[in-house]
């Protein structure tokens, strides 16, 4: 885990606790895609593939401090979107065989924070993803006894 401040926060004394991003690396030694790729650079194609992957993997930034997940998107046209951790419903980590031979997962986030309203929020090829979802776990509970908020479920009956 990684404790330092953001250089580039703009005036925000966020304290960083982890800072990662998806794994080329990872991409490629634990997924059949990543396998078909190193063969196909045999004749020359994989590297483009891995040159799209990587920049693809280099856009997206996923910062967790103790009260947020900051997702920093984009080289030329950036955004950054945030999750309150206190309003993350549900962290799933899914990974096959390979993925786990090679040591990543997605995590996939459900919150009632706007970022995930439509859709979950899913963080393909990540490094250590195991060990990442139980830290975000840790800090979720922490966050919701600091606000002193519960989450409860509406379970909706049928007659």
């Amino acid at each position: 885990m990684i404790a330092s401040d953001h250089p580039g926060s703009e005036g925000t004394a966020m304290q960083q606790i982890d800072v990662f991003r998806s794994s080329t690396w990872g991409w490629l030694r634990g997924t059949l895609a990543g396998w078909a790729t190193l063969l196909s650079c045999l004749i020359g194609v994989g590297f483009l593939i891995i040159l799209v992957k990587w920049v693809e993997n280099l856009a997206a930034t996923y910062e967790i401090s103790e009260d947020r997940l900051v997702i920093r998107r984009g080289i030329f046209m950036k955004s950054i979107d945030e999750v309150e951790l206190y309003r993350i419903k549900d962290i799933r980590i899914d990974f096959s065989l390979i993925n786990q031979w090679a040591g990543i997962g997605t995590i996939t986030i459900n919150s009632s924070d706007e970022t995930t309203r439509r859709a979950p929020l899913v963080i393909p090829h990540i490094e250590e993803a195991q060990r990442r979802r139980e830290a975000l776990r840790a800090l979720v509970d922490a966050a919701r006894q600091r606000r002193h908020v519960r989450e409860i479920d509406m379970a909706h009956e049928e007659y």
